[in-house]
């Protein structure tokens, strides 16, 4: 089931963005909004082709180009940042949103290499970005916004997924942290933690899991349904813009109440 966009306000006017994993899904989904929100928008992915069409599909909606990036590389996230400030003059907004697909067996049967590769990505990955992100927020001497998206895996663990979650979990905590340090420079960092939402990642986590998206609909949440990659989306806008500007440390479940009955 689509369920239709919300209206989009121009809340991000003249701000500069990233949007890690923005070459599809939630990051592709968020990169749209932001560009409609009037924000400047730089997609950083591991995926150069698909990366470079996204942002010239996107291209009519606003000023966007696309950045090749490997975030378990910090030489990778300080390059992005280095041509973000060098195209548009400085960073506003950060969306820590890459990720790996989940793992696909119980803790007692795990492959320690993709637990080190999706550690390396999900975790450390995303903590090198606030790393870089908030220190050009800080050199610049302004508020910014910066905005990790965990998972309700930050809360409740589901099947054969012992790695994932154990980054999603950490995630909570690294938002904690960041944004106490950040705080009183006036950086913001909070977490979003999405259900279930119909992607290419959903799919693969219900194949894992061993069930289907029309099976695991009515399970989801009280709405009965998959969320859509936009309404993450308009999670993060609320996150990024000066409307949450006393919002710190927080992590937001975007759900459709699936955390409520636990």
């Amino acid at each position: 089931m689509d369920f239709p966009e919300a209206p989009i306000f121009p809340v991000l006017k003249d701000k500069v963005a990233i949007v890690t994993g923005g070459a599809q899904g939630m990051g592709k989904a968020t990169a749209s909004v932001f560009l409609r929100a009037g924000a400047k928008v730089v997609i950083a992915d591991v995926q150069a082709e698909q990366g470079t069409q996204v942002a010239e599909e996107l291209s009519s909606l606003g000023e966007v180009r696309f950045i090749r990036t490997d975030i378990s590389k910090s030489e990778d996230i300080q390059n992005l940042i280095a041509e973000t400030v060098g195209a548009f003059g400085r960073l506003d907004v950060a969306i820590n949103n890459a990720a790996m697909t989940p793992d696909q067996t119980a803790l007692t049967e795990a492959d320690e290499d993709y637990w080190r590769r999706l550690i390396d990505v999900n975790l450390t990955g995303t903590a090198l970005c606030c790393k870089h992100e908030m220190r050009q927020m800080r050199k610049q001497g302004s508020p910014g916004s910066i905005v990790n998206i965990a998972s309700i895996n930050a809360y409740m663990p589901q099947p054969n997924m012992p790695a994932y979650t154990a980054a999603k979990h950490a995630l909570l905590g690294l938002t904690k942290h960041a944004a106490t340090e950040g705080g009183p420079t006036g950086i913001r960092v909070n977490t979003v933690a999405p259900g279930a939402i119909f992607s290419a990642m959903s799919s693969k986590a219900l194949e894992i899991m061993g069930t289907t998206h029309d099976e695991f609909a009515p399970k989801v949440s009280s709405l009965k349904r998959f969320g859509q990659p936009h309404e993450v989306a308009q999670a993060s806008l609320w996150l990024a813009s000066d409307s949450s500007s006393y919002v710190n440390g927080i992590s937001l479940p975007v759900d459709g109440g699936f955390l409520s009955k636990w």
